[in-house]
């Protein structure tokens, strides 16, 4: 239910990002969805791909601080309201968010979300009938 998400600490000037986005591009794979957090010193770029497990490899293989982490991919529709929804379905449940992103592409969207009680929150998603998506479905993302 949950899938494998790159957290990519770079330093904070000019180039670093290039040199992931190179490595990403040399390997052939497909970056799906992405957020990037800075800090004076450092970056945080997070980076959901067709094949993470490969990703990783090649990122560290390239002298990158790179981790794995899991995130929930939950399908969205266009209905107004429907994040805040599932943030409060959380919220209730005591919840926390750590983080989250989406993307919206030819009226379909993606919430990816990382909580503090991985297991709660999947019982919550559960329970709300929501979709997430498995990483084997995530190519069929990127032919939208």
């Amino acid at each position: 239910m949950t899938l494998n998400q790159l957290s990519i600490f770079l330093e904070n000037r000019a180039g670093t990002l290039t040199k992931v986005l190179d490595i990403f591009k040399e390997a052939g794979l497909h970056i799906i969805a992405s957020s990037i957090a800075d800090t004076a010193q450092y970056g945080l770029v997070r980076i959901i791909c067709s094949e993470p497990q490969r990703a990783y490899l090649e990122l560290e293989r390239n002298g990158l601080a790179v981790a794995l982490s899991d995130v929930f991919a939950i399908e969205l529709d266009e209905r107004p309201g429907q994040i805040a929804e599932i943030v409060r379905g959380l919220s209730e449940a005591e919840i926390g968010i750590v983080y989250m992103y989406s993307l919206f592409i030819h009226g379909k969207g993606l919430l990816f979300i990382r909580t503090d009680k991985t297991e709660e929150a999947r019982d919550v998603i559960q329970r709300s009938s929501l979709r997430c998506v498995p990483e084997k479905e995530l190519p069929e993302w990127v032919e939208l």
